[in-house]
C-alpha cells in the first residue's frame, strides 16, 4: 500500500498508517531528514499522547502514554552494534502489550520480530513524501 503526501497533509498520511499497520512493532525507513520522526509525532497523537515527544536520538527509547496503550520511539541511529540494544531489555518492549515505532531499524537487524510492519519513507523531486506500508 502507497501514500503520497504533502507536509501540510501529514495527519492524513498518519492516519493511513494506523488503518493499514497489523502488527505493534513498526519499522521506519528513510534516508536522514526524510521525516520520520516528524510522522511518529504526529501517530503518537493520533493515539492519545499528549505529552511533547521528541526524536530519542540519545536515549534510544521514549516511552508516550496512548489513550490505549503505550507507545514506545527507538532511535537506532546512535548504535554501535546489537549488544547494546539487547543490553537494553529490547525484547521486553518488542513483545510486550506497547506499540514500537523504530527509527533506523536497519542498524538492529536480527533483532527484528518476525512479525512487523515496514514503512518506508521517501521525498520525491516534487518534493512530495512518498510512503510504502509493507505487513
Amino acid at each position: 500500500m502507497t501514500f503520497t503526501y504533502e507536509l501540510q497533509d501529514i495527519e492524513a498520511a498518519a492516519a493511513f498508517i494506523l488503518e493499514h499497520t497489523k502488527h505493534p512493532v513498526v519499522l521506519f525507513y528513510g534516508e536522514m531528514g526524510v521525516g520520520k520522526t516528524t510522522l511518529i509525532k504526529v501517530l503518537a497523537k493520533q493515539l492519545g499522547v499528549e505529552d511533547l515527544t521528541s526524536s530519542p536520538t540519545f536515549s534510544l527509547v521514549n516511552e508516550y502514554e496512548g489513550s490505549e496503550r503505550t507507545i514506545y520511539h527507538f532511535d537506532m541511529y546512535r548504535i554501535e552494534d546489537e549488544e547494546e540494544v539487547l543490553d537494553m531489555g529490547i525484547e521486553e518492549y518488542f513483545y510486550g502489550n506497547a506499540l514500537s515505532f523504530v527509527e533506523w531499524p536497519e542498524r538492529i537487524p536480527n533483532l527484528i520480530p518476525e512479525e512487523h510492519t515496514e514503512i518506508r519513507l521517501s521525498i520525491k523531486n516534487d518534493g512530495k513524501r512518498f510512503l510504502e506500508i509493507i505487513n
